[in-house]
């Protein structure tokens, strides 16, 4: 089984939410269509913009925790290593 950390975001640069779960395309769909009550709805937190896989729960809680204790700088140099135009990776997760 595989478990991801990933990150959304609101806009570009905009307000960042760092999660982890075991199956990134029920998760992010719950959060943009705002089935996961807290932070990402009450701020309109919806797009999808960096994740990657870990083997294992443990690893994966790690990198969240490490992520969250980041510089905001950090989070968005993390982005756009990847993704410079900020955009939504989820349609490409559906095939």
């Amino acid at each position: 089984m595989s478990y991801y950390t990933y990150l959304l975001a609101s806009q570009p640069h905009g307000t960042l939410y760092v999660g982890v779960t075991n199956d990134l395309i029920r998760r992010v769909h719950e959060h943009k269509n705002d089935l996961a009550e807290g932070f990402t709805k009450r701020y309109g937190v919806h797009t999808l913009v960096w994740w990657e896989s870990s083997e294992s729960i443990e690893s994966a809680i790690r990198r969240e925790k490490q992520i969250k204790k980041w510089k905001r700088a950090w989070k968005i140099s993390l982005i756009e290593k990847d993704n410079p135009r900020w955009a939504d990776l989820y349609p490409g997760l559906l095939g």
